[in-house]
Order: structure tokens, then C-alpha cells, then sequence
């Protein structure tokens, strides 16, 4: 746990997080070097500072999640 949010950590250091507030699903990426290559295609979605929010279950962008999640893996990196 992170934050208050189930959450993925590498050497004690979170790096994803995932959460479910009232009003949308939560995937907290906080790692700026996968934000940064990935911002072409995260410019679309409803992001903050280095969350992406989806408003309803059926709007999450699995392949998306999934690209995210397999570029922060392999090697640690920077986080936010």
C-alpha cells in the first residue's frame, strides 16, 4: 500500500498505483521517464499531474495500462 492505494514497488519505492474514487478508477503511474514516452498517447486521456483517470469501468484503455505497466518493469527509473 502506497498513498492509501494498492500499489506496485521496487526497492520500497512505489510506482503504480490503482484506486477506485467516487467518481472514477485511479492508475497512478509515477514514474516521469514512462510518462514522458508514452505522452503522445496519454495527450488524450484525462490525466493529472501523474494520474490517469477513467470515468467509468468500460472506458479503461487496457492496451494502454498494459503498455504502461510492461515499459515500467523491466528497470527501475525516476519517480515524481
Amino acid at each position: 500500500m502506497a498513498y492509501g492505494m494498492p500499489a506496485y514497488e521496487r526497492d520500497g519505492v512505489a510506482e503504480i498505483a490503482f484506486a477506485s474514487q467516487k467518481q472514477y478508477i485511479s492508475f497512478c503511474l509515477m514514474r516521469g521517464d514512462v510518462q514522458d514516452a508514452f505522452a503522445e498517447r496519454l495527450a488524450g486521456q484525462d490525466m493529472g499531474k501523474g494520474c490517469l483517470r477513467f470515468c467509468k469501468p468500460e472506458r479503461v484503455d487496457l492496451d494502454l495500462v498494459r503498455d504502461l505497466l510492461r515499459a515500467t518493469a523491466p528497470a527501475p527509473g525516476q519517480v515524481c
